[in-house]
């Protein structure tokens, strides 16, 4: 089955560094929207998480259908998000 997953990177201040979606299904720009729409969405979720846990590793911290948005976060607060 061919699947897809968005990497975002976003700074402290929820600005978007970086984004590349990856995977081996054919580009469709709905879904690309949906991605940033489901990680923009899972912001709230982590900024309340990163202050009150010491892990850095945040697994699971937002779903949306089958998808399954996962988090780490940096001493310095940027957030790599898949």
């Amino acid at each position: 089955m061919a699947s897809t997953a968005c990497f975002v990177i976003v700074s402290k201040n929820d600005i978007p560094i970086y984004e590349a979606e990856v995977g081996s299904a054919p580009k469709k720009e709905e879904l690309a929207y949906q991605h940033q729409f489901i990680l923009h969405a899972a912001l709230d979720v982590v900024q309340d998480l990163a202050w009150t846990t010491n892990a850095m590793f945040l697994k699971s911290v937002d779903r949306f259908n089958d998808l399954v948005v996962s988090v780490y976060v940096t001493a310095g607060h940027i957030l790599p998000m898949l």
